[in-house]
C-alpha cells in the first residue's frame, strides 16, 4: 500500500527544530506545535502552527519565537535573574525589557540570519500598534522606548518604523537621565550579573522606584545586584505584541506568594492612577495558534464585583446576518475542502456515540412482573423460599430523558487557524448525530467586535475614563444554529468561522452566562453545556483599566454558580491550555487533532450516566434477601437445593 506523502511543512518544522537545538546548545530541546504558543517550560518549546501556506514573513516569524527561545536557554539564568528584580512595580517592566534585549542581542550580533528573524518578530509585533500622541505622554510607555534604545545601542539595529515616532518622543529625556549607564550597557552584555547592576542604575536614573534597598543582601558574594526574573520558562516572550510590551516575557508563575501580592497591588494602583495604563498594546491579526499570554491564576483574589461599562453596543446575532449567502456556502466549501481527513474520523466516531444513544434508547428491561419472560437471575428465591412466586422480566422502551445540548465555541484570534477549522467540523458532525438520536443541539460562539474595545472604549473616553468601569469591549455573541433549527439549514453558517476578521478577543464569562440562559429557557429534562476553548479570557482593553485577573475571577464565579446550583450539566475541552483549574468536569488536549475525540467521549459519559444507574439499580434488585444471609441462611440454602435436585432427578 502506498505511504501518504509527507506534509509540506514537515521539512520546514524539522529543520527549524534542528536549527532551534543547535543555538540553544540543547540536544535534547523538545519542539512542539500548539495553539498555545508561543512559550517555553524548561527543554519543551510550544510554537504556533504554521499556516497551511506558509509565506516567507510567517516562516521568518516562527523562525524568530524558535530563536528567542533558544537564545534564552543558552544565554539567561532565571535563578540569577530572580534574585534582585525590582520590587517596584513601575521598575520591574523596564528590567524584564533590559535582560531580553540583550539575550537578543547575542544572536543577533553573532548570526545574521537570528537578526532578520527577531526583527521580523518585531515588526509584526509592532505594525498593528496604534500611535497616540495624548495616550503617550498621559502615561509613557518606558518599558517599550528604553528596550528599543538599548536594542539600538547593542546591535546598531534602528527600531522599527512603526514605532520610531513614540521613541523619538522621549528619546530626549532618556538619554539625559540615564545616557551614560544606557552607554555601559554593549561592555557588559556576555555578564548577566554585571548587565543587571547596569540595569538596576538605569531604572534609579530613570526615578522609577528601584532603590538598591529593594533587593536582598546575598551573603555568598555580596553582590546584590544579580537579576530578578519575572517569568518562567513556562511562558516565553515571544516579541509579539502578547505581554506588558512586545518584548518581554510574562510574569513567573512559580513566583513567592509575596511578591504576587506585592505586584497585584502596584497593578491596581496603576490603574486607579492611570485608567488607561496599556492602551498602547494593541492586538494584532495572529498567525495559527497564536495568541494573548493569559492571566495568571495565582494572583489578586480579592473580591471585586464584575460590572460592565456599557452594553449599547453589544450583540447577539445570527451567523447568516454577518455573511451574504455566497460567501457563506464559499466559506462552508473551503472548510470542506481543508478537512476531509478529518470528517471523516470525525464522522467514525460520531457513530460509535449514535449507536451507544440508539441502543440506550430501545433497550430496557423490567424485572419483578406477574407476567413475561421467566427471569432466571431470581430464580434463587424459589428455592430459597418454595411459597415465593416466580419472578418475570419483560423488555421495554427506555424513558430516554429528553434532552439538548449546546456547543460553545471560543471565537477568539488565538483560535485562528487549524483549531477553529478542527472545531467547526467536529460541532458540525456531532449536531447532526445527536439530532438524529432525537437529541436537540446548540451551537454558539463568542468573540468580540473589535480589538482594542471598540465603541464602548470610545465611550469611556468621551466619558473621561472613570476609574474601574469594568468590562470595556463590544460583545459579539454568535448563533451558528439554533437549538430547534434542523441541521440542514445551518450547516451552511459554520463555514463563518473561516472569514477572515471575525476571531477578535474573548470574554468567557459573559458568554458562559448566555449560553446557560438559553438552555434554562428550553423545556428538555437535561440540559449540557460544552464549552470549547484554547485559554482563559484575554481583552487588551478591559485588562488595562482593570486588575489583571479581572475577567478570569468573573469567569471562576460563573463556573463556580452554574456547577454548585445550575441543573445544567458543565463539561469543558480545553486546546493546549489546561482548563480543568476552572471548571470540575473538563478535559485538556495538546492537539487539535484530539478534539472529536474528546467531544465524543465528554458526551458520551454523560449519556451513560442513565445506564449506570440502572446498572446500579439492577444489582440491588438482584441482591440475596436479607434472611438468606448468616449461617441459617446458609443452612435453608443447600437444604433446598437437595430438594430441588430430589424433585428433578
Amino acid at each position: 500500500m502506498a505511504k501518504n506523502p509527507e506534509s509540506p511543512l514537515e521539512p520546514f518544522k524539522r529543520a527549524l527544530a534542528h536549527a532551534a537545538r543547535s543555538l540553544a546548545e540543547t540536544p535534547d530541546l523538545e519542539i512542539v506545535y500548539s495553539g498555545e504558543g508561543p512559550q517555553l517550560s524548561g527543554n519543551r518549546a510550544v510554537l504556533p502552527h504554521p499556516p497551511r501556506d506558509l509565506t516567507p514573513e510567517d516562516a521568518a516569524r516562527i523562525r524568530g519565537l524558535a530563536d528567542q527561545m533558544a537564545l534564552r536557554i543558552a544565554h539567561h539564568d532565571p535563578a540569577a535573574h530572580s534574585k534582585t528584580r525590582p520590587a517596584s512595580g513601575a521598575g520591574q517592566p523596564i528590567y524584564d525589557a533590559l535582560e531580553q534585549a540583550r539575550i537578543e542581542a547575542i544572536g543577533a550580533n553573532a548570526m545574521g540570519g537570528v537578526r532578520e528573524n527577531l526583527k521580523a518578530v518585531m515588526s509584526h509585533a509592532w505594525q498593528r500598534r496604534i500611535f497616540n500622541e495624548a495616550e503617550a505622554l498621559a502615561n509613557p510607555p518606558l518599558a517599550d522606548v528604553v528596550s528599543l534604545m538599548v536594542r539600538e545601542r547593542l546591535t546598531g539595529e534602528p527600531p522599527p518604523p512603526m514605532a520610531r515616532a513614540l521613541v523619538d518622543m522621549f528619546r530626549g529625556e532618556v538619554e539625559a537621565k540615564a545616557g551614560e549607564d544606557l552607554d555601559r550597557l554593549e561592555g557588559s552584555i556576555h555578564d548577566q550579573k554585571a548587565f543587571a547592576r547596569i540595569a538596576r542604575a538605569i531604572i534609579r536614573d530613570l526615578s522609577m522606584g528601584d532603590d538598591l534597598s529593594d533587593a536582598p543582601e546575598q551573603p555568598d558574594d555580596g553582590e546584590g545586584e544579580e537579576e530578578g526574573d519575572p517569568e518562567t520558562s513556562d511562558s516565553e516572550d515571544d516579541g509579539d505584541g502578547e505581554s506588558q510590551s512586545p518584548q518581554q516575557s510574562a510574569m513567573d508563575e512559580d513566583e513567592t506568594t509575596a511578591r504576587e501580592a506585592d505586584d497585584a497591588e502596584s497593578q491596581m494602583m496603576e490603574s486607579d492612577e492611570n485608567p488607561d495604563a496599556d492602551d498602547t498594546d494593541e492586538q494584532p491579526d495572529m498567525g495559527d495558534g497564536e495568541q494573548p499570554t493569559r492571566p495568571d491564576p495565582s494572583g489578586d483574589n480579592r473580591a471585586v464585583t464584575y460590572k460592565v461599562f456599557t452594553t449599547a453596543h453589544d450583540e447577539v446575532v445570527a451567523a447568516e446576518e454577518l455573511c451574504d449567502p455566497e460567501e457563506l456556502t464559499r466559506l462552508r466549501a473551503y472548510l470542506d475542502q481543508q478537512l476531509a481527513s478529518v470528517s471523516n474520523v470525525v464522522s467514525r466516531l460520531a457513530n460509535r456515540l449514535q449507536r451507544k444513544l440508539l441502543a440506550q434508547q430501545n433497550r430496557s428491561w423490567t424485572f419483578d412482573l406477574e407476567e413475561g419472560i421467566l427471569d432466571v437471575a431470581r430464580l434463587t428465591r424459589v428455592i430459597i423460599d418454595p411459597t415465593a412466586p416466580l419472578s418475570f422480566k419483560q423488555e421495554e422502551d427506555t424513558e430516554f430523558r429528553d434532552t439538548v445540548v449546546t456547543i460553545l465555541i471560543d471565537n477568539s484570534g488565538s483560535m485562528r487557524g487549524r483549531p477553529i477549522m478542527v472545531a467547526a467540523v467536529c460541532a458540525d458532525i456531532l449536531a447532526r448525530t445527536l439530532e438524529r438520536c432525537g437529541v436537540k443541539t446548540e451551537i454558539l460562539g463568542f468573540t468580540t467586535r473589535a480589538w482594542k474595545g471598540g465603541s464602548s472604549r470610545e465611550d469611556w473616553l468621551k466619558a473621561g475614563k472613570p476609574a474601574q468601569p469594568g468590562r470595556l469591549n463590544d460583545l459579539r455573541h454568535i448563533i451558528y444554529k439554533a437549538a430547534d433549527a434542523p441541521w440542514r439549514r445551518s450547516r451552511r453558517n459554520l463555514g463563518l468561522m473561516m472569514r477572515e476578521g471575525l476571531l477578535k478577543e474573548n470574554i468567557d464569562g459573559e458568554a458562559l452566562m448566555w449560553a446557560h440562559h438559553r438552555l434554562i429557557g428550553r423545556p428538555e429534562q437535561r440540559r449540557i453545556l460544552l464549552v470549547i476553548s484554547d485559554g482563559a479570557p484575554v481583552d487588551d482593553s478591559t485588562l488595562s483599566v482593570n486588575s489583571g485577573h479581572y475577567l478570569e475571577r468573573h469567569l471562576r464565579e460563573v463556573i463556580s454558580e452554574i456547577e454548585s446550583k445550575s441543573p445544567v450539566q458543565l463539561i469543558a475541552i480545553g486546546i493546549g491550555h489546561d482548563v480543568t483549574r476552572y471548571y470540575k468536569n473538563a478535559v485538556t488536549i495538546v492537539d487539535v487533532e484530539q478534539l472529536a475525540g474528546a467531544m465524543v467521549e465528554q458526551l458520551a459519559d454523560l449519556f451513560d450516566e442513565d445506564i449506570r444507574k440502572l446498572t446500579r439499580k439492577n444489582a440491588n434488585l438482584l441482591a440475596p434477601p436479607p434472611n438468606t444471609q448468616g449461617p441459617q441462611g446458609g443452612a435453608m440454602r443447600r437444604s433446598s437445593f437437595k430438594e430441588v435436585r430430589r424433585a428433578t432427578a
